[in-house]
């Protein structure tokens, strides 16, 4: 049986692709890569062609094609529950938390889309200030927690922590100064090294999405 597909977008602007990226690599899940290259004209015959949702990322398994971020990390826990906590409590709390991070912080996406290869400076809104605190405010609550049971959000490693990874990529391309426990969240998350085998294919990367390059140059 051949292997599943995963099709992505530039990783080094599709944080939606990113996320499935990570759990699916964090479940242990052995899967191909098809890049298709965002803003240009053969994008979307191209993903219409997988079948499945209108844009990446698309896992294309055997059986049927599976899109939506979140929807592929569910999968990828399904085949090894280890991505979400044990405890039930525990485990709703995971999933509130990824699920606002997938519906939520539309200020901050917008201002501060992801941009691996860059380093640039902008001037935020309230909105996205408000999105910052929000952000800092969940980590911090959950590190105080759980920080001894590991260094992820809930100790071991869950969705939770793939659907905020591009969050980590963006503190860095902008410069965003993040209090202490977010701040050390922050970086074990960039020092994940599943991570940094997305971050290199997106530095071989050479097309620019001119919508994505917010700011100036840091």
């Amino acid at each position: 049986m051949s292997l599943p597909c995963l099709v992505i977008g530039n990783c080094n602007y599709s944080s939606w692709s990113l996320r499935p990226f990570m759990a699916l690599r964090h479940a242990g899940i052995a899967f191909e890569l098809k890049k298709l290259w965002l803003d240009t004209p053969e994008f979307h015959p191209q993903v219409a062609a997988l079948g499945g949702g209108r844009t990446v990322p698309l896992l294309v398994l055997p059986q049927q094609t599976l899109w939506e971020s979140l929807a592929i990390c569910e999968y990828a826990a399904d085949v090894n529950p280890d991505l979400w906590p044990a405890d039930p409590l525990v485990r709703a709390q995971a999933r509130s938390l990824a699920c606002e991070m997938h519906a939520g912080f539309m200020a901050l996406r917008c201002e501060l889309p992801m941009n691996i290869r860059a380093r640039r400076r902008v001037s935020l809104s309230a909105a996205a200030q408000g999105d910052l605190a929000r952000l800092f405010t969940l980590w911090q609550a959950c590190r105080e927690a759980h920080g001894g049971a590991g260094p992820w959000l809930f100790g071991s490693y869950s969705v939770a922590d793939a659907m905020f990874m591009p969050v980590a990529s963006r503190l860095a391309t902008y410069g965003i100064d993040c209090p202490p426990l977010a701040a050390a969240y922050r970086d074990t998350l960039l020092g994940d090294p599943h991570f940094a085998d997305w971050q290199a294919m997106a530095l071989a990367e050479s097309q620019v999405v001119a919508m994505d390059e917010a700011g100036e140059p840091a």
